[in-house]
């Protein structure tokens, strides 16, 4: 498997190979500076001939996971998840989707590509994620919830059942999510407020 970031993020996805038996062939960062992540060596040209193993993309930001993802030229990782997470076996997951320690998903949860499910985090029944979505460490998805393309979830975030979350959406840490939220709304509070809009170009 071959990881194309060497930040923290990348340190996380080394973890869960390790957890589960996966060997890391190449690690990519365009920054000069970084030579090594975890012990691994950090390359800085990405040829044809390196790119025979799945990639999974260790970017938090969702709006560059997503720009990154669309250019790049190789292959992508089946999504993969520590060996602590719970994953129920009808859980459908996208390519370069991670799934970090002790994070709950449970029966016939839908999650599209390139998503983060942080640790610690609970995805109830049949929640639906879109692609490039981050589901930030002990935050909580009840049952049947829909989180939007590109959309966070902040740490320790709660959202009730059956809630609708659009696309590019920012729930702030501890929010309390009551109600559905349209598309680049950034919610914050106990009970969810939007105080303003996330702008994205080309969204």
């Amino acid at each position: 498997m071959n990881i194309y970031g060497a930040s923290g993020h990348a340190k996380v996805i080394i973890d869960i190979a390790k957890s589960i038996d996966i060997s890391i062939d190449i690690i990519f960062d365009d920054n000069l500076q970084l030579t090594e992540v975890s012990g691994h060596p950090v390359i800085h040209d990405l040829s044809d001939e390196l790119l025979i193993h799945g990639t999974v993309l260790a970017i938090g930001d969702n709006k560059i996971r997503k720009m990154v993802a669309k250019k790049f030229e190789g292959k992508f990782q089946n999504g993969i998840f520590h060996s602590s997470a719970v994953l129920a076996p009808t859980v459908i997951m996208g390519v370069g989707t991670v799934v970090m320690a002790n994070a709950s998903i449970n029966a016939e949860v839908i999650i599209g590509n390139h998503c983060i499910i942080n640790t610690g985090a609970t995805v109830e029944h049949e929640c639906q994620l879109g692609d490039y979505v981050h589901i930030s460490p002990n935050s909580a998805l009840a049952g049947d919830v829909i989180v939007g393309e590109g959309s966070h979830i902040g740490i320790g975030a709660v959202v009730i059942p059956g809630v609708k979350i659009g696309k590019w959406v920012t729930i702030g840490a501890g929010a309390v999510v009551l109600e559905d939220i349209p598309d680049f709304a950034v919610v914050v509070g106990n009970p969810g407020t939007i105080i303003k809009y996330n702008h994205l170009e080309n969204e």
